[in-house]
């Protein structure tokens, strides 16, 4: 291949707008709509792929790995712990190499090759060494999908719009866990195997077009000014375009050497801490990584416990168990509207009473035990105000992220460099997400196997009542003082 067509390929791959002609469809291609959409269809991509083989993987452990039944539950266990484990591990690198890549559609490329790869694998593989690679590469996918999309998304809209936004990703992640099993299981049941996977990759397709679709606000000013300017003003666009995805941080220092119109001495660069470090000194950033480790904590127990507490109780089938999670997610519709109210009014209290929420509510599932009408309809009452607790605490938490960030910047401008930590910070909720999300399963399921169902709900309860104070001090600042990172 020539050069130049290999140079233009690695451009539109990289998004970074540095040759040929204008793209079809620039405006539509880079509106704050369609970037919401494609990282909405990425985020719900992967987590329908870790949850539409739940009813799939046992059934590949015996016919395909030759693992015998008794073995069924501690390799599920160790696929569970393997694809948490390389989620937590990735994270970190994947937002540091997000925050240094020329772009951000280039990670989420890649992450959407180690995607398919992992289903690949997890379709054609025949020993339990394949279904562990295939794992691994799921939680690097999922690293980088998180870490980078949710970058993005910050680096799209304004900052009294992220908590909305936001709304809408956990809404994809909700629907994604609830319907991956029920398909899946459908699939299965009445089709194969394979036919689960020929879901999977046809949504896979519709991912592919959309991340390669989709062109960053950035990207699209510098193709405005080589549509229209000079070659010098594509290098202004670069850093007015930089400017406008920045925190008010950055700008100071660019716009000072640009306005110098004589050579001046160069000055010493002011050296800073690796920004990972830098931010986990921020306390209100640390209370915002705990509060994301217990929502995930909550959400994920029932993963391991509340089929087989069903079937065992109730008498229900798969089919059944997997509709009890209906309750659970379907509050995750008001996502948007909790992220709306804490772009106008603030964080704090809004995560503070779900955390409070969630408490009692955690207490009062222990009563679930006998096989009535009331029983059932208690259970998804109780399911239901803990889905809604959950959707008053997440939005709240996961704005902090971006808010930890940004107030770090305007009061010491330059302190994260020119390239900004987002993507850093957002691989550090990531880990904290990871953690909750190993911790949960495995906490409910042996807890509940040792000592039974009421020890498991209540001793889960402690973590949301322990974590009410520091979310109600720390949340959208320090509480008793004006101002304090």
């Amino acid at each position: 291949m020539h050069s130049g067509s290999m140079t233009r390929v690695w451009c539109a791959l990289r998004g970074d707008g540095g040759v040929g002609r204008r793209p079809w469809a620039l405006k539509h291609r880079s509106s704050k709509w369609f970037i919401l959409t494609t990282i909405v269809c990425a985020i719900f991509t992967d987590i329908f792929l870790y949850a539409v083989i739940v009813p799939v993987i046992p059934f590949a452990l015996t016919s395909r790995a030759d693992i015998e039944e008794h073995d069924i539950q501690k390799w599920v266990t160790v696929l569970v712990a393997v694809y948490g484990g390389a989620l937590s591990a990735f994270s970190p690198i994947a937002g540091w190499l997000s925050d240094h890549s020329s772009s951000r559609r280039l990670p989420l490329v890649c992450g959407l090759l180690a995607l398919l790869g992992g289903t690949l694998l997890l379709n054609l593989g025949s020993s339990i060494g394949v279904f562990i690679a295939a794992r691994i590469l799921q939680g690097l996918s999922a690293a980088v999908v998180w870490v980078a999309g949710l970058a993005l998304l910050a680096d799209t809209v304004s900052e009294n719009e992220v908590g909305e936004m936001f709304g809408y990703v956990l809404i994809a992640m909700s629907v994604a866990l609830l319907l991956g099993p029920l398909l899946g299981g459908i699939v299965f049941e009445r089709a194969g195997y394979n036919e689960v996977y020929a879901m999977v990759y046809a949504l896979i397709g519709l991912d592919v077009a959309m991340r390669l679709l989709v062109i960053e606000k950035k990207v699209a000013k510098r193709w405005e000014c080589v549509e229209e300017g000079s070659e010098g003003d594509v290098e202004t666009a670069r850093d007015t375009a930089d400017v406008e995805t920045k925190p008010e941080g950055d700008l100071t220092a660019r716009n000072t050497s640009h306005a110098a119109s004589t050579p001046t001495p160069p000055a010493t660069p002011v050296k800073h801490a690796p920004a990972v470090l830098t931010l986990l000194k921020s306390r209100r950033l640390l209370c915002a990584l705990w509060g994301t480790m217990v929502t995930s904590v909550v959400m994920t127990q029932f993963d391991s416990t509340l089929p087989l507490h069903v079937q065992q109780t109730f008498g229900w089938n798969a089919t059944g168990a997997g509709l009890i999670f209906i309750p659970f997610v379907l509050p995750s519709i008001i996502a948007p509207i909790v992220g709306w109210a804490t772009d106008r009014y603030g964080p704090r209290w809004l995560a503070t009473a779900g955390f409070a929420l969630l408490t009692p509510l955690q207490v009062l599932l222990r009563f679930v035990t006998h096989n009535t009408l009331s029983q059932k309809a208690l259970l998804c009452a109780l399911l239901a105000l803990m889905g809604l607790a959950l959707n008053l605490a997440l939005p709240p938490i996961t704005v902090e992220i971006t808010s930890s960030v940004t107030r770090k910047e305007r009061a010491t401008p330059g302190l994260f460099g020119t390239k900004g930590a987002y993507a850093q910070a957002y691989g550090l909720f990531n880990t904290a997400w990871a953690a909750g999300a190993l911790v949960g399963p495995i906490w409910a399921g042996f807890v509940r196997d040792a000592r039974g169902w009421g020890t498991m709900t209540w001793s889960l309860a402690v973590l949301p009542a322990v974590s009410v104070v520091p979310v109600a001090v720390w949340t959208g600042g320090y509480a008793f003082k004006v101002r304090r990172e």
